[in-house]
């Protein structure tokens, strides 16, 4: 049995499809079906006829991808979909052959069926070497090195953490491209987990808000009547927008009680907007809720604080600059096939 891991397009655009509907799904339609091509040679041949403005290497990638989806790719196998539009990643086994469907929308008509098991499993629950082993670039790849199979099938089914279970990487994704962006975001994750736990999460999130131009005030640990932070705007922070800001450290994956109980004191505080911070992110029932909230709250898990930080790192206080250290280079982008 294999673990897999397929994308939902570069920026995410068809992974709540792709949840929805119990599925992975990936993009290339302009091949159309390819139920009937009998090997892989044939597979080439096609990708060749249909885009021969690609070259030799991108078509040899494409077709390594499209016939491991449709071909090597087995019913029972695992698959991990990483999240673009939040910080975790979904967890299922495939349950169905290869389909094309035409009328699904246009990066997703390419699918296999999927028994999810977990759809909001945090990335900060992950080690970075098996974060890393989930890095590649590639829309389809399987994932052999660092004992990822065990560790995500026992940490979905609820056994042992997926803790590094041995000093030597099994296999090696090495000639895959990595998405060196990802990596850095969950090296930055990772040290905020580690130096801001418990109150110092909503300390890191006042400063962020700080450096943003907001006038706030972090409450002191212990009660806190159901808000970290109140921010507001202008110079003494009286003008509008006026912000309720909750921060739930823990590792728990937040719920639409924690939402429904910052709607409630908001108005208590004389806030505008509502502002929920889940560093292990929120579950489907958040995220489906939050979207009819839309005007008046913003979720911010672990990828969004560390956006937020890196948006705004030259204008965070120095103290701050100092607990994260980071430093700016330069990567030369490679053009997308």
């Amino acid at each position: 049995m294999t673990f897999w891991v397929v994308r939902a397009g570069r920026h995410g655009e068809t992974e709540n499809y792709a949840i929805e509907n119990n599925v992975v799904a990936i993009g290339w339609h302009e091949f159309g079906d390819l139920s009937a091509m009998v090997d892989r040679e044939s597979l080439q041949s096609h990708i060749e006829a249909v885009r021969p403005d690609k070259s030799v290497a991108t078509i040899r990638v494409w077709t390594g991808e499209l016939w491991a989806f449709r071909e090597r790719i087995q019913v029972g196998d695992w698959v991990a979909l990483p999240l673009k539009q939040r910080s975790a990643i979904a967890i299922g086994r495939i349950a169905g052959p290869y389909q094309y469907v035409p009328d699904a929308p246009q990066g997703a008509r390419h699918q296999r069926r999927v028994e999810w098991a977990r759809t909001d499993l945090p990335r900060s629950e992950l080690d970075t070497d098996l974060l890393a082993s989930l890095g590649s670039t590639l829309t389809v790849f399987s994932v052999t090195r660092n004992n990822a199979q065990d560790r995500l099938s026992s940490l979905v089914l609820g056994e042992e953490t997926a803790r590094r279970t041995s000093p030597q990487a099994e296999g090696s994704n090495s000639e895959e491209p990595i998405d060196l962006e990802q990596v850095a975001s969950d090296q930055i994750a990772g040290h905020i987990q580690q130096n801001f736990r418990g109150h110092d999460l909503a300390r890191l999130v006042g400063a962020i808000l700080l450096a943003q131009g907001y006038k706030i005030e972090v409450s002191p640990p212990g009660a806190d009547g159901g808000v970290d932070i109140i921010a507001g705007s202008g110079p003494m922070g009286f003008d509008h927008p006026k912000i309720a800001v909750q921060v739930k450290s823990g590792s728990n994956v937040a719920d639409v009680s924690i939402l429904r109980e910052l709607q409630g004191v908001m108005p208590r505080f004389g806030a505008d907007y509502g502002l929920l911070v889940s560093w292990s992110g929120f579950n489907n029932a958040v995220v489906r809720e939050a979207r009819q909230l839309f005007f008046k709250v913003r979720l911010w898990d672990s990828g969004d604080v560390v956006n937020a930080i890196q948006d705004n790192y030259e204008r965070l206080a120095k103290e701050i600059q100092a607990e994260i250290p980071l430093k700016r280079t330069w990567l030369l982008v490679e053009e997308d096939e």
